[in-house]
């Protein structure tokens, strides 16, 4: 089978990191866009960039792109691309749709035009009346974007941003993709100290111990596309053995989290086990406000329970004078601090942030603040701030 296009998808704000992924992977012709990343691939890739991305969304195959103002227009272009290529017979192919400033503003008609243009070119293609889709699943997305039209099959499944760890999760959990995120978008690395004093249910350091032990965020889940007769079951299994092959030593780390609810902590615990780093992380139940540093250099990254009710006023206000007493003085701690609260800059004040990135967390915006630090010493460790 000839190279073919792949997507990942992403949330606003991250794709060069999703980039940066594919270019450690050893992916080329990477096209970056606004919530995509596109690269071409093998169907090798389809394993890879599943079992390996831990910012992307999902992986797609692009089937198609063109311009369509009209019905007509977005059956013929939709029959006229080689479906039968990828869906079986018997595949189950259920179509998904999304519409921006198009005409084509009906997301119900288009799903069902879509359809009936596969439908029809299976049929010919498999010279049957009649498709009853019980075989694997090859999901169909139309993205109309300004009258242009993208045609994807996903190969992923479930969102990447399911890793299988979360047994259970706090309030307002944060995304494993954007925890992931928050991680690389630091200087950390393995050698240096990593604190969230706000841990919730352990995502962040989860995610960073998975980072500095090399563990492939998609090693205990299955694809979608591991059901396609298309990828050789010898080749995800190649991959998975490839990735656990480069695992790295468990306990070799400094990554410290706290939560003032002891729930949390027994949540933390049980997900960091289920994802195969427990005793790579310390977790003990500790309110913020009680919290003592007597290190020189080190991270902290974490996400605050920002604002969920009125009543919760003072309590950030009390957070944020806590982190900020904390850490006013340890010019060696880079701090970075996820939240959707805009005031947040006025109570941290050692510095103003040396960066503030937009992202999304769901739905909801935030803004990730980073105060860099002073460097350690280069035996501690290098690229730190």
């Amino acid at each position: 089978m000839p190279n073919i296009t792949l997507i990942a998808t992403t949330r606003m704000g991250i794709e060069k990191m999703v980039r940066l992924e594919l270019q450690d992977l050893g992916c080329d012709q990477i096209r970056v866009s606004e919530g995509r990343v596109e690269f071409e691939g093998s169907l090798t890739d389809i394993a890879r960039a599943n079992l390996w991305l831990r910012c992307a969304e999902r992986i797609q195959l692009k089937m198609g792109e063109f311009h369509a103002e009209t019905f007509e227009e977005l059956y013929e272009q939709t029959q006229g691309i080689p479906w039968e290529r990828w869906i079986p017979a018997d595949g189950h192919f259920p179509v998904l749709g999304k519409s921006v400033k198009s005409q084509l503003g009906s997301i119900r008609a288009c799903q069902s035009i879509v359809k009936k243009a596969i439908v029809d070119r299976l049929q010919s293609a498999y010279g049957v009346d009649e498709l009853y889709e019980t075989g694997p699943t090859y999901t169909v997305q139309v993205a109309l974007f300004k009258d242009q039209a993208l045609l994807t099959i996903d190969t992923s499944g479930d969102g990447l941003h399911k890793r299988g760890y979360r047994a259970a999760s706090g309030e307002a959990p944060l995304k494993e993709t954007l925890a992931a995120t928050l991680v690389k978008l630091s200087f950390w690395n393995r050698e240096r100290l990593l604190i969230d004093p706000m841990c919730g249910s352990g995502t962040i350091l989860i995610e960073a111990a998975m980072i500095g032990r090399q563990i492939a965020p998609g090693l205990k889940r299955t694809f979608v596309s591991e059901t396609w007769p298309q990828i050789p079951a010898e080749m995800w299994a190649r991959e998975r053995q490839a990735a656990e092959q480069v695992i790295l030593p468990a306990g070799e780390m400094q990554l410290f989290g706290y939560d003032i609810e002891e729930e949390n902590i027994a949540i933390c615990k049980q997900n960091a086990v289920l994802a195969g780093v427990g005793e790579d992380i310390a977790f003990a139940p500790k309110d913020i406000k009680e919290l003592w540093i007597d290190r020189q250099y080190g991270i902290v990254i974490t996400n605050p329970p920002y604002g969920r009710r009125m009543s919760d006023f003072q309590e950030m206000n009390e957070i944020y004078l806590a982190l900020h007493k904390t850490f006013r003085k340890k010019k060696g701690w880079s701090v970075y601090v996820l939240t959707a609260d805009r005031i947040f800059p006025r109570y941290f004040k050692r510095a103003k942030p040396d960066r503030v990135r937009k992202l999304f967390n769901g739905n909801i915006e935030a803004n990730y603040y980073q105060y860099y630090g002073e460097k350690p010493p280069r035996r501690q460790g290098t690229r730190d701030a």
